[in-house]
């Protein structure tokens, strides 16, 4: 039911009558093969489902919010504009906005089970409001007079993007991701399900084409680019005589779909984006509560907005369903291919870029009219894609020489760090160069053992006190008297290269390695400027409360004492040397 909405109610009424039967079916085949096709190649037999979710959710989250944006828009730009506001008039949006928040109320407390059983009520309230409709729909001089085939420049260049946008629709759509995870850990076959799923929706498919056989063309509604659609026929034939069990089938039919498909993309962005939160090292969500960053909400008020300016622009429908077949294809095809077993060479930027391009040319191609314009968009939105493609039809490129070297004998060898210092007699000097905290110091008999070097347990307690030197300069105003969490070494590791002896200056380096919600990984490096590099090594702390020792994220004092000196990987690393103004300079 939800895919039946967002990629086919009301443009199957159009594409019947604005180009006959063929017309439909040219657009209603591909629709139905591209979920067949997702739903047999996810569900293979040794496919694992719940491995392939979690890899592709980060890199590819921009790619199903679009979507889901798209989607949402689409729904209720096409359920306010071809059926909502011809029946009932401008004034009744407050009838609107109800149905959007009851099945959003539906989908927020009942489980992805439980949407199954209401869907499934539904589509028999659905088929039953469809059968009285063709009954009493009160039928246009020209119905029932739908040419077999009526096709112009337009439709002709629109075969191409039809098959790849439909065909490739279903991968975006992190609700079907959803489904077949479920179905999957439920025990079902996913292909048995979503090929019965591809038969269904082409069935629901023709009823709407019936509906706007019966119907009649009526008088084409024109948009704001001086084309006429046949969006609202079904709308326009029931307003003409105003029969009221056809008014309420037709509002029982349109609002079933609306609705499943609204309360599907609730309750999959939410878990999607739970998901997402909660493997995300973001410290933002210091900040901000993950329930709220998750929230299916922004994309439901984004996609709200964006449908009422495409009313009040007069815009129709093919201008929200375009993205799918130009924006989005390249994203979409790297998820196909690397699902299927290709190396990740996905780059959202670029794909991004690309994609825009395909759909100015896809606009230009739509107005003009121009076949091979149209045709060409989304091949070119697929251009992204084709490092990916390659690999998949078994076109690999030549590895380059450097990377036949395996990785770690490429790595650079560790160097001793010479330390600028304004005094060269300063014995103990500390303070941050670039994203490294240093401490210098020069070790005495008091650290020796009974031959003479450094004693090895002195190597960590310089790490020590390089490390609370370190939280000094980050968070000067921390007091262990009034703190709400206290931090804690969750493990240590050094390894020892060489030894020092006494006098031998040595440089004790800490800098922030890795970060995830919880934890925090702290790097070090002992240099001596005699021998090198002495040992290395990494620490990792977690933060519990003050009162029950409960692990806790890390702290906003702690996120906003160390953001300047987060890793260069981090997404929130700042960029450029930071400029720790107020903080030790080393040598001072």
């Amino acid at each position: 039911m939800s895919w039946f909405w967002g990629l086919g109610f009301f443009y199957a009424i159009h594409v019947t009558l604005t180009y006959g039967w063929l017309g439909f079916l040219a657009f209603a085949l591909p629709n139905a093969t591209g979920l067949g096709l997702f739903g047999w190649l996810l569900g293979a037999p040794r496919r694992r489902i719940d491995t392939i979710v979690a890899s592709v959710q980060g890199p590819y989250a921009l790619l199903f919010l679009g979507a889901q944006f798209f989607a949402v828009a689409i729904t209720i730009f096409g359920f306010a504009a071809y059926a909502w506001l011809p029946l009932f008039g401008r004034d009744s949006v407050v009838g609107l906005v109800a149905l959007i928040l009851i099945a959003c109320s539906i989908a927020h407390a009942v489980p992805l089970r439980g949407l199954r059983t209401i869907h499934g009520v539904a589509l028999v309230l659905g088929l039953s409001a469809c059968a009285l409709l063709l009954v009493d729909l009160p039928r246009h001089p020209d119905g029932w007079t739908v040419p077999v085939h009526a096709f112009d420049e337009r439709f002709y260049g629109l075969v191409v993007p039809s098959l790849v946008g439909f065909l490739l629709g279903p991968w975006m759509d992190i609700q079907h991701w959803q489904r077949a995870l479920e179905i999957r850990r439920s025990g079902g076959s996913v292909r048995v399900a979503y090929v019965t799923g591809a038969v269904l929706f082409l069935g629901l498919l023709t009823l709407n084409a019936l509906l706007a056989a019966r119907a009649g063309l009526g008088v084409p509604v024109v948009s704001s680019d001086g084309l006429p659609g046949a969006y609202a026929a079904v709308a326009q034939a029931i307003g003409r005589e105003s029969v009221a069990g056809a008014t309420a089938a037709f509002v029982v039919w349109t609002a079933i779909a609306a609705a499943t498909t609204i309360d599907s993309f609730y309750n999959a962005t939410r878990w999607f984006g739970t998901s997402v939160t909660a493997r995300s090292n973001s410290p933002l969500l210091a900040f901000v509560p993950a329930g709220l960053v998750s929230s299916p909400v922004w994309i439901l008020g984004a996609a709200l907005a964006t449908a009422a300016a495409a009313i009040w622009a007069n815009l129709s429908l093919l201008y929200l369903m375009m993205p799918f077949a130009t924006l989005l294809v390249g994203a979409a095809a790297c998820l196909v291919c690397e699902t299927l077993g290709a190396t990740r060479r996905y780059d959202s930027v670029l794909n991004a870029m690309i994609g825009a391009t395909a759909c100015l040319i896809f606009v230009t191609g739509y107005l003009a009219p121009s076949w091979a314009l149209l045709a060409i968009a989304p091949l070119i939105g697929l251009i992204g894609a084709l490092p990916m493609i390659a690999q998949i039809l078994g076109w690999r490129a030549t590895q380059p020489a450097d990377q036949l070297i395996p990785a770690a004998e490429r790595a650079p060898r560790a160097a001793p760090v010479p330390v600028a210092l304004d005094r060269p007699d300063t014995v103990a000097s500390h303070g941050f160069d670039g994203h490294w905290f240093v401490l210098r110091l020069i070790p005495t008999y008091d650290d020796t053992n009974s031959v003479g070097n450094v004693y090895f347990a002195n190597y960590v307690r310089w790490v020590g006190k390089a490390r609370e030197l370190f939280f000094n300069v980050c968070m000067p105003d921390f007091d262990l008297k009034s703190t709400d969490f206290y931090i804690l070494t969750k493990s240590f590791h050094h390894d020892f290269r060489r030894e020092a002896m006494e006098f031998e200056p040595v440089t004790v380096r800490i800098s922030i390695a890795s970060h995830n919600r919880k934890f925090v990984t702290l790097a070090h490096e002992i240099h001596s400027e005699v021998n090198g590099l002495l040992g290395r090594g990494e620490q990792s702390l977690m933060f519990v409360d003050t009162v029950h020792y409960r692990p806790l994220d890390i702290p906003r004092t702690i996120v906003e004492g160390f953001l300047p000196y987060w890793p260069k990987v981090s997404p929130h690393a700042v960029t450029g040397e930071p400029s720790p103004a107020g903080v030790a300079p080393l040598g001072a």
